[in-house]
């Protein structure tokens, strides 16, 4: 999407699962099995069926250029499925508490 896209949607009232990209939200992160250095992000759908999966070095969390979004816009062709029903609702819980407390440009 690019700026002049987003300027004419400002204010619309079109989802944004309508658009190319779709919203998600932080809702877990943990540290990687087999790489102790390794985070493991997890972003989601507020309704859960959806997630984003991003690996990150320990190390780049430091700065702001590095820093952790409440929310992302992220392409349909990024997302999974969440097929188990208790892990989707887990996410959609969590991705519903963060949409209501935080703007997505957050740093968490």
């Amino acid at each position: 999407m690019n700026a002049t896209d987003s300027e004419s949607t400002t204010g619309s009232t079109e989802s944004e699962t309508d658009r190319d990209e779709t919203r998600v939200w932080l809702v877990e992160r943990t540290y990687g099995d087999d790489e102790l250095n390794i985070v493991i992000l997890v972003y989601a759908t507020e309704n859960g069926r959806r997630y984003h999966r991003r690996e990150r070095a320990l190390t780049s969390f430091t700065g702001p250029a590095r820093e952790t979004k409440a929310g992302l816009l992220v392409s349909p062709d990024a997302l999974g499925t969440v097929d188990d029903p208790a892990t989707r609702d887990r996410y959609a819980e969590e991705a519903s508490r963060m949409a209501a407390r935080h703007d997505p440009e957050d740093s968490v």
